[in-house]
């Protein structure tokens, strides 16, 4: 059997964390003017990247990814659809469209070549994490019963990515839209923080529409 056809097969067998609980989102989720919708976004490619952004090195990692973030609740976006959130001054997460490609793939050995000698680190994170995407008029309301950031849009602004915990849950946020929130959470929480979300939204229901 060929390299294709065996990774097509492999491919094929793969689970995300929240996979069991994807028709319970579909069913869960509200349209109307309080609505709101929830999935998981599976298989997204995520990296880990520590380098001094100043350094010659950052500058190489930069070129790759569309730049690195410099403050905090910064993100970067590329023109491959890659995004760069900061963690700290020297850390960030790189988070990328699911590319297909069995083990690391293209887009973290061409980060580790960009590396070379140079002092830091970049690290494979797929597994260690999935994403949910919350989106729709009540997904702030639904992410503030139990954030412990401040999520008005003055101080949560589009565009920004925080670390926060939501239902105790440690979670990366990302504000991708006025209305649309990507999380982060450690696939082990997957779950949890999945029925959580779905429970959060249930009062939306009695008064917005199913979705279809």
């Amino acid at each position: 059997m060929g390299n294709t056809a065996l990774n097509t097969e492999v491919a094929a067998l793969r689970r995300s964390p929240a996979h069991h609980l994807w028709t319970d989102f579909t069913v869960g989720s509200v349209a109307g003017e309080r609505g709101v919708t929830l999935r998981e976004v599976p298989f997204q490619r995520m990296v880990g990247i520590r380098v001094d952004p100043a350094s010659d090195t950052g500058a190489r990692i930069g070129e790759l990814t569309g730049g690195l973030p410099l403050n905090s609740g910064d993100v970067t976006t590329g023109e491959s659809g890659a995004a760069v959130l900061w963690l700290a001054p020297d850390e960030f997460l790189l988070v990328a469209p699911d590319d297909g490609e069995p083990g690391s793939g293209a887009l973290v050995a061409s980060l580790v070549e960009a590396l070379g000698d140079g002092a830091g680190q970049v690290i494979d994170l797929s597994s260690n994490r999935t994403t949910f995407e919350l989106a729709g008029p009540s997904a702030q309301a639904v992410l503030e019963k139990s954030c412990a950031a401040d999520l008005h849009p003055r101080t949560f602004a589009a565009g920004t990515a925080i670390t926060t915990e939501i239902s105790k849950i440690p979670t990366l946020l990302w504000k991708t839209s006025d209305s649309t929130f990507q999380l982060f959470p450690r696939a082990s929480f997957a779950d949890y923080l999945g029925r959580w979300l779905l429970d959060a939204m249930t009062e939306f229901a009695a008064e917005g529409t199913p979705w279809p």
